[in-house]
């Protein structure tokens, strides 16, 4: 975790540089894998992803309205980019990589990113749920030197086929199995027991290089990554043929679905970050504008689509980074290494990519999520993150999303009539007093998180909730987030208006945050 100092305040400007200098390598190390084995997810040449994190590092790094939070090729998009590919080939990524960063940017100078603070955490995590098992079940195949099916289904049905290819095909087959294997078991083994003095080294860079070694030792034959001796002759410009099949209805949807799921994992991931640190919150608005300018660049020159990643991000707190120029730096590491060194990535087993994914996409199944929300917030934020899951792994990421949005507002069809939320702010010589009153779904968000965010940092803070006829699940994730960063920056929060005996499962929740 950062330490919160301040660039400005007792620590020197060159110890500054210093901790941003480590912290980009750190992140650069973690980055590279995930970059190239990201593109190979999307069915898209590895050199793909590359450009989108050199993009992402340097121009989206500069403008970021979270600046420890860093931007690059996502799991989260693979599943809908390989989709569009399969579909319309690789030329098609430009002019709908071009329209979606436009949008972005526009909705950022429209001030709509609190809008995206308001989806439901189960849609967010039953969506990347999804997108975890297809990225498992897909990769799957990769580890025996195959390529992914065109959907979820066929892949699942799929998986007894691969086993048996590795007893009947060929040598390559056992070899890349060999290579995957390798790959995903030293990345466990690495995180499990690795040294204290070399925890910043990431466990997917160790299994890659392990993998790379052997195979390269034992000349093993299989498929290895395919990266051109200048990344330059890999970008490609948008045609005029690209622009004018935008004017169709399914890809101007398939643009908007790139903005809307880019744009949510970006400010979610941005939430997360500031629970990481101390330093400068994030301007959800600015960072949706630098967000849109990187997917056009990307768009540009046909790379993947970005967004703000939490693995790459979260790697860049904990390495001990305190401005901006540590993603920045990690861009131009990036840019080095694949113009000096392109001779070094061809040497990659695309089976040890295809493990490091495996072990990403297992991950993003997490079922701590459904636990939590089931515990706390009851059945139907459970059966919203598995119907959201369950649609995107049968028919698509935007299904699904729109499967889980849907029975959210099903959540307040009682409550139609009246969805109001009035916040009342008093200000006294000894504390400030927050007042809610009527309704608090995830409708109201945008205005309440507003307030929250503009309440002082110090003294005593009194959030009354007696007032409240409803508080969904979405609502008290956001305000259980505030009451733990306000807390943890000294302010002295008291929760008022809550019968403890017969607190509801959501006040419940903020008490126990409130007295944790």
């Amino acid at each position: 975790m950062s330490s919160g100092v301040s660039p400005t305040g007792a620590m020197s400007r060159q110890n500054v540089f210093v901790r941003d200098l480590t912290a980009s390598i750190v992140v650069f190390l973690v980055a590279m894998p995930l970059c190239m084995g990201i593109a190979v997810a999307s069915g898209v040449p590895p050199e793909k992803g590359l450009i989108t994190g050199i993009i992402g590092g340097i121009v989206v790094g500069a403008l970021a309205g979270s600046p420890l939070q860093v931007s690059g090729p996502a799991a989260g998009l693979a599943v809908i980019v390989f989709e569009l590919v399969r579909q319309y080939g690789v030329v098609a990524l430009g002019p709908i990589l071009l329209l979606a960063g436009a949008i972005q940017f526009f909705a950022g100078v429209a001030r709509l990113g609190g809008w995206f603070r308001a989806i439901s955490p189960a849609v967010v995590h039953g969506m990347l749920a999804g997108i975890g098992i297809l990225i498992l079940i897909g990769q799957f195949h990769v580890l025996f030197d195959d390529l992914p099916k065109p959907n979820g289904v066929e892949n699942l049905l799929a998986i007894p086929v691969s086993l048996f290819r590795l007893f009947t095909e060929a040598e390559s087959t056992a070899s890349a199995f060999t290579a995957g294997i390798i790959t995903i078991v030293s990345m466990l083994a690495w995180e499990r027991f690795r040294p204290a003095n070399l925890r910043l080294i990431p466990g997917a860079l160790v299994g890659v290089v392990l993998a790379t070694l052997i195979a390269y030792a034992l000349q093993l034959n299989l498929t290895r990554v395919d990266v051109p001796e200048s990344i330059f002759s890999s970008l490609t410009w948008p045609t005029w043929a690209g622009f004018t099949e935008l004017l169709s209805p399914q890809f101007i949807a398939t643009a908007l679905a790139v903005a809307f799921i880019a744009s949510a994992e970006t400010l979610l991931s941005a939430a997360a970050v500031d629970r990481m640190h101390d330093g400068v919150r994030t301007d959800y608005n600015k960072e949706l504008r630098a967000q849109g300018v990187g997917n056009f660049l990307c768009g540009a020159v046909g790379a993947l689509p970005m967004t703000g990643v939490i693995v790459r991000s979260s790697a860049n707190v904990q390495a001990g980074a305190l401005t901006r120029a540590s993603t920045i730096m990690h861009g131009v590491w990036i840019l080095a290494f694949v113009l000096g060194l392109p001779w070094l990535l061809r040497e990659i087993p695309m089976a040890s990519l295809a493990g490091v994914l495996v072990v990403t996409g297992w991950r993003l199944v997490s079922l701590d999520h459904v636990k939590h929300l089931y515990q706390h917030y009851g059945v139907m934020p459970a059966l919203i993150w598995a119907s959201t899951l369950f649609m995107v792994v049968t028919t698509d990421l935007l299904t699904g999303v729109l499967t889980g949005l849907v029975l959210s507002l099903i959540e307040l069809l009682p409550h139609l009539r009246n969805l109001k939320l009035d916040v009342q702010v008093d200000r006294h010589d000894a504390h400030v007093e927050l007042q809610l009153q009527g309704r608090a779904t995830f409708l109201s968000l945008p205005g309440l998180t507003k307030i929250l965010d503009d309440l002082p940092g110090e003294g005593r803070i009194r959030l009354n909730l007696a007032g409240l006829a409803q508080l969904d699940h979405t609502c008290t994730e956001v305000l259980a987030d505030w009451i733990q960063r306000r807390r943890k920056a000294g302010t002295h929060l008291e929760l008022a208006g809550v019968d403890r005996q017969h607190a509801s499962n959501l006040h419940r929740r903020l008490l126990e945050v409130a007295t944790a």
